[in-house]
């Protein structure tokens, strides 16, 4: 009596497959923004210059405060902006949870989309999720995150209080012993400092065309 056949047996893989990330799109990025980082700080104008008590008289007119603010946001450009940062930075961190949210979302667009080699699919539960689906639920949840959550609250609120700060010390500030350098354009403005990480961010855009 013949025996039945053999049933084939394959071996499935998990569930759930990380893909792994692009390692040389990522550190081309982290190089890029660390470059721009160093790059920005070494145009920062010394703090005593920023508190100088001597040089601070009120403003006669709102028309002269906007000017003092316009010279001085040319001038203390990245110094404004670390004052900024640093409201943002206080605020998320008497603020653990929001932290923790903010970087798992930052992580999830890092790993899952900007970073993540095409060839590499995304499969969670047995699902495959398409480039567009994930780019989909990421946006979601962003949006989730900054505007139906206490995080987008906890953000804006941040952002205004540097503001405030900063358009405060530039009405009072008074920017006659100010001067740019010869190769810095008057008109910077606070986001020739950002402007470098767009080129840090061009790092991934060959990887992210190529899904889109």
């Amino acid at each position: 009596m013949a025996s039945p056949p053999t049933l084939p047996i394959s071996t499935s893989q998990s569930d759930t497959t990380a893909a792994p990330i692009s390692s040389h799109a990522f550190r081309s990025f982290l190089s890029h923004l660390s470059g721009t980082i160093r790059h920005g700080f070494s145009q920062r104008r010394p703090w005593y210059e920023l508190l100088d008590r001597s040089s601070f008289a009120r403003p006669d007119s709102l028309s002269e405060a906007a000017s003092r603010i316009r010279k001085n946001s040319s001038y203390f450009r990245v110094n404004y902006i670390s004052l900024i940062a640093l409201s943002l930075a206080l605020s998320l961190l008497s603020h653990p949870f929001s932290l923790f949210v903010l970087f798992a979302l930052l992580g999830a667009w890092l790993f899952l989309y900007l970073f993540r080699p095409s060839d590499q699919p995304l499969v969670i539960a047995g699902r495959t999720f398409s480039p567009r689906e994930i780019l989909g639920i990421l946006v979601v949840s962003t949006v989730v995150v900054v505007f139906l959550t206490s995080v987008g609250s906890l953000l804006i609120s941040a952002l205004l209080v540097g503001l405030a700060v900063v358009c405060t010390h530039g009405a009072f500030r008074v920017p006659e012993d100010l001067f740019l350098d010869d190769s810095e354009p008057a008109n910077a403005g606070f986001l020739s400092f950002l402007g470098g990480a767009a080129s840090a961010a061009a790092a991934a855009a060959p990887s992210v065309a190529a899904r889109v």
